[in-house]
């Protein structure tokens, strides 16, 4: 089984600010979800990260003290560019709109989403084989897992603006038939209700 994580909250994402590369820590409801994640999944024969600190903390507390997590830069986060760090409301309605339908806009200074789904896209054909014979965690972001996602269903990169994914929600995606099969999207795990899992989705 393919698992996707997405890291748990920042001080960004709890005010709802677009976070690309910037680097931020956990918070303490962020380390609460990591390790409530920890006592929920089963333990993987891989976990792979985004090199973001974010990503980084949380796989590393899924992997426990003996626990080996391996990084992986396609798993990082959408470059923003300026926006990064700045509410979604630091671009106009017009821009917004072109971004979601064109999959090749580029954000001033950053990277679209056409770039990340090609990285992510690589990414996900390596570990087909693994996730299939064992459990494989990857702990990333909003947009590489969509990514992931639009990849496992095999539609348009643009289809990713119409999902929602909050602070650390997992999905799994079965690797072991001819094609990918999406079995759970946007999923808080048992343990986790109450601690914010459900909130904003800013990267």
């Amino acid at each position: 089984m393919l698992i996707l994580v997405r890291h748990g909250q920042t001080d960004a994402n709890a005010h709802g600010l677009l976070l690309g590369r910037a680097d931020p820590p956990l918070n303490e409801t962020g380390l609460r979800q990591a390790r409530a994640l920890a006592a929920a999944l089963p333990r993987a024969a891989r976990i792979v990260s985004s090199p973001l600190t974010r990503a980084r903390h949380t796989a590393a507390v899924l992997a426990g003290a003996a626990g080996n997590v391996e990084v992986d830069a396609r798993w990082i986060e959408m470059d923003y560019g300026e926006l990064d760090g700045r509410p979604a409301a630091a671009l106009d309605e017009r821009s917004w709109r072109r971004w979601r339908q064109d999959p090749e806009y580029v954000p001033a200074g950053g990277e679209s989403l056409a770039a990340v789904c090609v990285r992510v896209h690589e990414a996900c054909v390596e570990l087909v084989d693994d996730a299939a014979r064992g459990d494989v965690v990857v702990v990333s972001h909003v947009s590489p897992i969509k990514a992931a996602v639009t990849w496992a269903l095999g539609v348009g990169d643009e289809v990713g603006w119409r999902m929602f994914l909050g602070d650390a929600a997992v999905c799994r995606i079965d690797t072991g038939g001819p094609v990918p099969r999406l079995l759970a999207f946007n999923d808080a795990c048992p343990r986790s209700q109450g601690l914010g899992l459900l909130g904003s989705e800013s990267t």
